[in-house]
């Protein structure tokens, strides 16, 4: 076989790969692409006081800034977002339950972002990967899950409030059954691998909506970008107050562990691992996850982080950090459809907060529920962060669980110092929470 042949096999070669980059990041930027209006309106909703026009911006922006980094300084094929699960806490636990102001919560994040990049930096991130119980993770995950699916369902109708029982069961309403509809239309979508199942779902209910005459069109189709209204709005100072430290260890745990478990998981599925079965680039990867949490606070979003939806670029045969730039360049045209997407009724974006929260559930498969010491800490994650509507308190409890139980079982020697010392940092926590 002559020189040229083989070079003009390998030009050929090289083209059907960058050929394919550019399909898998198409394909990673559909899947997720729900994000640009599902996050805006959970910020927004009850009464926060942020701007959706700001916040929309700054969901865009974050989105294309830490997605083109992860594909240009960690050349990894993955994309980030603000996060499912953060946003809610960020809304429903920081602004809406403990009455920060939305300025002060985005100081918040932006600290826990500064401490996630001095963790991602140093060897401290093996230490506390290693130190989070597999049942505890598995819980908090399944746990934020949960949350979410009951705030889609009470932005949906179909939970309401009640005097006595704290909520039951709402109404049968229209849009009770357009969210329903959209859930079905949703779950159809996923189980045939339809990357735009959720897409699909908040368009088709926006769109009986808006023929039942429940939304109205609004009087400009697009607009330019909102960069005075959340941009650069976040109360750095004020964040650093001795009540804000728990929330702010919060987001940096949750971050951190959902951060190290994605790239895990979505490593070994890419094959992009080392010998030893490590993913490769993790340290990169870590740190653009940092920046994407610290960047959101100064943009005027919720906490940034990588998104498992990235695999479905992967299957595809996105494998290098081309796959994850031309995902970010995908963002940027979302700048400016802040009046469409503000014509989106809650009701429209239940369904995927709901599917969501199904889709973190199934990791309750590889609970072990063998011994008490291994099923409590999960058992409290997953019921304490919805019920307390706080991260910090499945979190917290699940620690102290863990450390108590695996002491008084006589499995003291299998604690780590790292746990110990979680442990105690969990204790504080709960000091200062009391103490205001």
């Amino acid at each position: 076989m002559s020189c040229a042949t083989i070079n003009d096999m390998s030009h050929s070669s090289s083209r059907a790969s960058f050929k394919t980059e550019i399909i898998a990041g198409i394909t990673t930027f559909f899947t997720m692409a729900y994000i640009v209006v599902v996050n805006p309106s959970v910020l927004t909703s009850g009464g926060t006081g942020m701007p959706f026009s700001g916040v929309l911006t700054a969901t865009v922006l974050l989105s294309f800034v830490a997605t083109l980094l992860m594909g240009l300084y960690a050349r990894l094929p993955y994309a980030v977002a603000s996060g499912m699960g953060l946003n809610a806490f960020f809304t429903y636990t920081l602004i809406l339950g403990k009455g920060v102001p939305w300025p002060t919560a985005l100081g918040i994040t932006f600290w826990a972002g500064v401490l996630f990049l001095l963790v991602s930096v140093t060897p401290i991130r093996e230490a506390m990967a290693r130190a989070v119980p597999h049942g505890l993770r598995i819980g908090s995950a399944a746990g934020i899950g949960v949350f979410l699916t009951f705030i889609g369902l009470k932005n949906s109708g179909f939970v309401v409030n009640d005097p006595v029982t704290s909520v039951k069961a709402g109404p049968i309403t229209a849009s009770v059954l357009l969210s329903l509809a959209g859930f079905v239309l949703i779950g159809a979508l996923l189980r045939r691998r339809n990357p735009f199942a959720f897409l699909a779902g908040i368009f088709a209910v926006t769109g009986a909506a808006w023929a039942l005459g429940m939304v109205r069109t609004p009087d400009h189709w697009f607009s330019m970008p909102d960069f005075s209204s959340a941009f650069f709005k976040l109360d750095v100072w004020g964040a650093l107050q001795l009540s804000m430290i728990p929330a702010i260890l919060a987001i940096l745990f949750t971050d951190l562990f959902d951060s190290i478990t994605s790239f895990v998981g979505m490593s070994h599925g890419a094959g992009l691992v080392d010998s030893k079965g490590a993913p490769k680039r993790l340290r990169e990867g870590l740190i653009v996850d940092s920046w994407a949490t610290l960047l959101a606070g100064v943009f005027g979003t919720s906490s940034g982080t990588v998104f498992v939806e990235s695999m479905a670029g992967v299957e595809v045969g996105g494998r290098t950090g081309r796959t994850a730039v031309v995902a970010a360049l995908c963002f940027l045209p979302c700048l400016f459809i802040a009046p469409l997407a503000a014509m989106v009724p809650a009701y429209a974006t239940a369904p995927v907060l709901v599917w969501v929260g199904v889709l973190m559930f199934r990791s309750v498969s590889a609970l072990k529920t063998d011994t008490l010491e291994d099923l409590l800490p999960a058992f409290l994650a997953i019921i304490l962060v919805p019920l307390t509507f706080s991260i910090t308190q499945g979190l917290v409890w699940g620690f102290l669980a863990h450390v108590s139980f695996y002491w008084l079982a006589g499995r003291r020697s299998e604690l780590t110092r790292a746990q110990v010392v979680i442990c105690l940092i969990s204790v504080g926590i709960l000091v200062i929470e009391n103490a205001r």
